[in-house]
């Protein structure tokens, strides 16, 4: 024991986010309390797995006890459930970090879902919790824990309330764990049914089957029964697998309790030879959109687990929960070499493109069940648009997009084939609501002559937009940044315009709005996107899109980009500002000018640069309007 550590059996807290979270499972009535039994399995299984790891550098870890297992024992006199393994084991410091903390990032989000009634027992193990899942059943815990290479056996106890202590195990606790892990659940009252021993096989059974070391219930008379077929299901040919085998490995791998949307299985033989069973969710994974971007693919090696931080999918695809088991990958690879490892990076780029093929022959095969796919990942989908270069076509032939057409989803195969008469190009709206892009001025245009518009309210859509991507030979173009010609295509029909002359000179008048708002933008143009608002900003053609650039602002990462004042001549207010332009009252331009820029800015959802200057002059054109009401005998 260290020498800075507390000494025997001193009281310990848990974190904050430990006891919040032991709280909802004790206070919390789940229906799926039998995944704590999945869980306990799983975590001795991962030990087991990590000491054959180690033990490839290090083979007098396992000395003369190879067969690593795990063992399940019950008094139903005491009221005692024993899950033990014999695999790496902890000391006394990863017992309090690995027991007494949640280091897994985005956790305080995880509890908010985690108290929602009806999602608890489905989110339990998606964030390393899973071993707090057994205070659901049990009011107190003893776990027993020898590391493999070390002497000393430590004691962890907690009632899930009032901390945890950790002490030296008693000589008869030590004896009975020459190495690894022992946990003793005292069960509560009303999860006593745990302790059946058909209702424990039929746990493992379900969720438990496919883990690859033996799962033993020992009896009353000392004797060993095996409860799992303890085999590599994912070496197995499809044809022998049932899709209910299928659902409880990718339960086992994902902590989840819904159905595989999509499942692939083959094995590659070749260059490389390697077995892959990989699933894609029907719900969201809880860290979907953690910053790590960490993917969640095992990599076995010859049955034998290395890692699930190997970056066998790219960071677009980390929602594809699975395994991947090697033939030819060095047993005795270190996790920082696998990164720069040939065999791997074959292993990488051949499954990626798999993925990607087999979620075009889904998208071409069962189309509504790829659009509930779609909805759930689309957004982590399209950020491969933006890094994969190689494989960008195909992203872009899977992409669904809402559109001016209609409420559904369009692919771009369906754009094109719709496209009007002249029409070359690929338009699109990036926003950050697509109510508020449905109202946009910037479709005017368009919709005048009936061209479709993508409408583009992810965030990520700001970002793989800048790639300037195209599809089918057409180039994806965006109505809000640099110039729009539309004439080329025929007017869907003649479209009612605001009633107004035309300023005669409007070369004159831009210089005078320029004049007027100076280096707050800039440039000011006639508008080709324009039918019946007054203005609207774009950006620059070569500069970012206007919302990436609010996005980098809000990052402190903007560059300051000024927008460009596009008008509508034909608008009344345009009209009005020119009369007074022409009646030589510049202080009336200048307000007018900044109120018409205010204006924009509102539309697109951003502030006015000085809201008090805006609302002062909007209230002197307010008094100014009603007093000229009131002089031509209207009501006030």
């Amino acid at each position: 024991m260290s020498t800075d550590s507390p000494s025997p059996a001193t009281p310990r807290p848990f974190q904050a986010e430990v006891s919040r979270l032991l709280h909802l499972m004790v206070h919390s009535v789940y229906t799926e309390k039998d995944v704590f039994l999945r869980e306990l399995i799983s975590n001795a299984s991962d030990a087991c797995d990590k000491l054959r790891y180690e033990a490839i550098a290090r083979p007098e870890l396992i000395g003369d006890d190879a067969r690593l297992a795990i063992r399940i024992e019950t008094d139903k006199e005491a009221g005692r459930l024993v899950i033990a393994d014999n695999g790496i084991g902890m000391n006394d410091a990863e017992l309090a970090e690995n027991l007494g903390t949640i280091a897994r990032s985005g956790t305080r989000a995880f509890l908010e879902r985690l108290g929602k009634e009806g999602e608890g027992s489905a989110l339990i193990g998606q964030f390393g919790v899973g071993f707090y899942a057994a205070f659901m059943v049990a009011d107190h815990i003893e776990v027993v824990s020898r590391k493999a290479g070390e002497d000393a056996a430590w004691l962890w106890t907690s009632d899930g309330a009032s901390g945890f202590t950790i002490a030296p195990a008693s000589e008869t606790d030590a004896a009975k764990v020459p190495r690894g892990t022992r946990i003793t659940l005292h069960l509560k009252d009303d999860s006593r049914t745990f302790l059946d021993d058909y209702e424990i096989e039929r746990i493992v059974k379900t969720y438990s089957d496919h883990i690859l070391f033996p799962i033993e219930l020992i009896g009353a008379d000392g004797a060993a029964k095996q409860l799992n077929s303890a085999s590599a299901l994912w070496q197995r040919s499809k044809s022998e697998v049932k899709p209910d085998e299928y659902t409880e490995v990718y339960r086992s791998l994902s902590g989840q309790l819904d159905q595989p949307a999509l499942t692939v299985h083959y094995k590659a033989e070749g260059r490389q030879s390697y077995a892959a069973l990989l699933f894609v969710p029907t719900q969201r994974p809880f860290d979907l959109f953690d910053v790590e971007r960490k993917g969640r693919v095992k990599l076995y090696v010859k049955r034998v687990f290395i890692t699930e931080d190997a970056a066998l999918l790219p960071g677009y695809l980390r929602f594809v929960r699975g395994v991947i088991d090697s033939e030819d990958v060095p047993l005795n690879i270190s996790r920082e070499m696998l990164q720069n490892n040939p065999a791997v990076t074959q292993i990488r780029r051949a499954v990626t493109t798999k993925v990607i093929s087999e979620l075009e022959t889904f998208a071409n095969k069962e189309p509504e069940k790829f659009t509930q796919i779609w909805e759930t990942f689309g957004q982590v989908l399209k950020e491969g648009i933006y890094e994969d270069f190689e494989r960008r076509d195909q992203l872009l032939k899977l992409a669904r997009f809402r559109s001016t057409a209609g409420d559904g989803w369009r692919s771009l195969g369906e754009y094109v084939a719709a496209m009007r008469e002249g029409q070359t190009e690929i338009y699109y709206l990036v926003g950050e609501s697509l109510d508020r892009l449905k109202s946009s001025p910037q479709l005017e245009a368009a919709k005048e002559r009936g061209v479709e518009v993508l409408l583009l309210a992810d965030p990520v859509d700001a970002f793989w937009t800048t790639a300037m991507p195209k599809f089918a030979d057409k180039a994806m173009k965006s109505l809000s940044q640099g110039d729009v010609d539309l004439s080329a295509v025929p007017l869907k029909e003649e479209a009612a315009k605001p009633k107004a002359d035309a300023p005669k000179d409007v070369g004159d008048l831009i210089s005078s709005l320029k004049a007027a708002l100076g280096d707050e933008v800039d440039d000011v143009k006639v508008s080709q996107r324009l039918v019946s608002s007054p203005a609207c900003l774009v950006a620059t053609a070569h500069g970012p899109d206007r919302t990436l650039e609010r996005m980098l602002q809000r990052q402190q990462r903007g560059i300051n980009v000024k927008p460009i004042l596009e008008i509508n001549p034909g608008h009344p207010l345009i009209a009005a500002i020119d009369r007074a332009r022409l009646a030589t009252d510049q202080i009336v331009v200048d307000d007018l000018a900044h109120l018409l820029l205010d204006q924009a800015r509102i539309v697109e959802g951003e502030l006015p640069t000085d809201p008090a200057r805006f609302t002062e002059r909007l209230n002197r054109y307010l008094v100014a309007g009603l007093a000229v009401q009131n002089t031509e005998g209207r009501p006030a």
